[in-house]
């Protein structure tokens, strides 16, 4: 039998850390004991050498399980594992381009940005302008538009080109199966 609270991840009010003089108790299935006094659950879960735990505070009584409290946070802990595991991190590459980019070099990069949408992540195309560049911003507008009409099988864009600084920006993302 645990005594007191553990502090990992979710807090839990166990047995005598529970504040209120009468619960709705269930038992480790999860089917209903009763309405009972606190003193009564905690009696009953140490003749079951089990746990009083308060699942549910804001109910009229709180709902209080009678489990193994070891048990229930293993369980609850590889259910967060299982949803961890199932829920893929989506990247965000980055791509950089320069407004007179050699047509050889826009296409091994546009080849390299194709792989990234394979795998599910996004992609952010950005011209960097140097100097006296900024005098022809056109020229970025058009290395990104030859982007997007290379890139409009495998991906489609967030929005429109953006300037910001010395820098002109276009994100992509994955098209829907």
């Amino acid at each position: 039998m645990t005594k007191g609270v553990i502090k990992t991840g979710k807090y839990y009010k166990l047995n005598n850390n529970i504040r209120a003089d009468t619960v709705r108790a269930l038992d480790d299935k999860g089917k209903q004991i009763g309405i009972m006094k606190l003193s009564e659950a905690i009696n009953k879960a140490r003749e079951e050498e089990m746990d009083v735990v308060e699942v549910t505070s804001k109910a009229k009584p709180p709902v209080v399980k009678i489990i193994e409290f070891k048990k229930f946070k293993y369980e609850e802990d590889k259910k967060e594992r299982d949803t961890r595991k199932k829920t893929k991190e989506i990247q965000t590459k980055e791509i950089w381009l320069g407004p007179l980019i050699g047509e050889h070099d826009l296409e091994t990069r546009i080849r390299h940005s194709e792989d990234f949408f394979r795998k599910g992540d996004r992609v952010k195309f950005t011209v960097k302008f140097m100097g006296r560049q900024m005098g022809h911003r056109e020229l970025g507008y058009k290395v990104l538009e030859r982007v997007e009409s290379a890139l409009i099988d495998v991906a489609e864009k967030d929005g429109d080109p953006k300037f910001i600084g010395r820098r002109l920006y276009l994100s992509f993302q994955p098209k829907k199966k």
